[in-house]
Formats: structure tokens, sequence, C-alpha cells
């Protein structure tokens, strides 16, 4: 049944034209676009451009495909009526958001996969397996972080047009904020005063620096992790929270019932 439905979640991801361009063409596209004017340039750490970029990029697709195909999706299935009618679905609620996580999972795999090779042929990324291996479980790790803060800024939402906004805005705030653009420290004081707020910006450092082995167990690094784990516990109880006042919502729905039977409330104990 989960194989059943992640094929049809995945099937439907490629038919949404405004997911695959925000989250798979736009990306890599910027990617070889930044490439050709600052290809060059040298980065902190003594860094070439591939070797700061791409995995900026990578993260960028995960940023893209966990808000847009997995953050807004919930609240389409909420205001449209899915969520309700899920309830009396034949399939498991636990099925389809299992089905949901792997999707983005794959998705995100094959963007990063993606980003690595066109950073192999177009700018000779070297490929080092310890580094890569170490990057491919951070990048495991980091995905379900931003898969928690998603889903719980998308759980405020109560109207899809309110979301939609949101995710347009909220990408480009990343995009300029997060590091994917210009290095930080050359953007205005009140970008760089952001960005120390974008939980983005911090994973992006923390996945520059794993990618190309110079992770520093230092006061900086702690800061970045420390400052994840926190976003990722606030968004843990925003989900707690919210789920529960979505039950009380719920409780007049029925759940258990004969076929052909009254509809009652619930919360009815009269005879």
């Amino acid at each position: 049944m989960l194989l059943t439905q992640l094929k049809y979640d995945l099937l439907m991801f490629t038919r949404e034209i405004f997911y695959m361009v925000f989250t798979i063409i736009v990306p890599p596209v910027t990617y070889l676009f930044m490439g050709q004017l600052f290809g060059d340039a040298t980065y902190t750490g003594n860094l070439n451009y591939a070797e700061t970029y791409t995995p900026s990029f990578i993260l960028l697709i995960t940023f893209g495909v966990v808000f847009f195909a997995f953050g807004f999706d919930q609240v389409m299935n909420r205001t449209t009526g899915v969520e309700k009618r899920i309830i009396l679905s034949p399939v498991p609620k636990r099925t389809l958001l299992l089905s949901n996580i792997l999707r983005s999972i794959i998705i995100t795999s094959l963007g990063y996969f993606l980003v690595f090779f066109i950073g192999m042929i177009a700018y000779d990324l070297s490929f080092q397996p310890l580094n890569f291996i170490l990057a491919f479980g951070t990048f495991i790790m980091l995905n379900a972080a931003l898969l928690v803060i998603s889903s719980a800024i998308y759980s405020l939402f109560t109207s899809m047009n309110g979301a939609l906004v949101f995710s347009i805005v909220i990408f480009q705030v990343v995009m300029f904020t997060g590091g994917f653009t210009m290095p930080i420290a050359m953007m205005p004081k009140f970008v760089q005063v952001i960005a120390d707020f974008n939980p983005v910006y911090h994973m992006n450092q923390l996945f520059i620096a794993v990618w190309n082995g110079q992770l520093e167990w230092n006061g900086v690094t702690f800061i970045s992790i420390g400052y994840i784990l926190i976003v990722t516990a606030l968004s843990l109880f925003v989900l707690r929270f919210g789920n529960r006042l979505r039950k009380s919502s719920f409780k007049w729905y029925p759940i258990n019932r004969d076929r052909g039977g009254d509809v009652r409330n619930e919360s009815f104990t009269g005879h």
C-alpha cells in the first residue's frame, strides 16, 4: 500500500509545474548562471565556486521541495477538505504521511545528485568518497529538520492563497539571506542581521563545512547547531499543539458509524 501511494505522490509532483519550476529547474539553472559570473572567485576557507555553491544549491533544492511540495500540500489538503476525507479513508493516515516524507527525501536526493553531477561536469568538482558520505548523512538530517519546520509553519495557515504568497516570498527571502546568491558578508547590514535569524543560513554554513571537510567544533558551529535544534524543537511544539486543536475541531466528524446510520455529533450523549 505504501509503494502504491508513493508512486501516486511522485506522479502528482511531476504534474505540478509550479513545484517543478521552483524546486527542480530554478536552482540548477541559477547554479550554472552564477558559475559563469563568479566561477573564478575564491570564497571563505579558500574554497572555489563549486566547493562553496554545490552544497548550497543542493540545500536550496531541499528547501524548495520541502516547503512547496510538503508544507504547501498540507495547507491545500486542509483547505480543500482532503484532510477530513483522509479520516474516513481506507488508507491509514500514517501511510499517507510516510509517503509524503519519502517523496520529499527521494526528490531532494535526486536534486542532490543532479547538482553534484552538474558540478563535476561544468566545474571539475572533485569526488571524495568520505566527504561525500558524511555530506549525504548531514543532508538527510537537515532534510528531517526542514520537514519539521515546514510542517509547523504551514500548520498555521488556513488559506491556500495566503500560503502560496508566503511560499513565493519566503523562497526569495531564503535565497538572499541564506547565502545562496552572494556571501552574506558582502550584503548590507540589515541582510546580515536577518541571516543570523534564518535557520537555513546556519544549515547552509554547516553543510558547506561538512561537504569540504572543514567542519570545526568551535563557537560558531555550536551556535549554528544550537539554533537549528531550538527552531526544530519549537516547531515540534507547534505541531503538537496544533494537532490537538485540529483534532478537537474534527470532533463532530463521524468516524465510527454504521453504514446507512444517522450522522450525529459524537459529543451528543442523550438517548
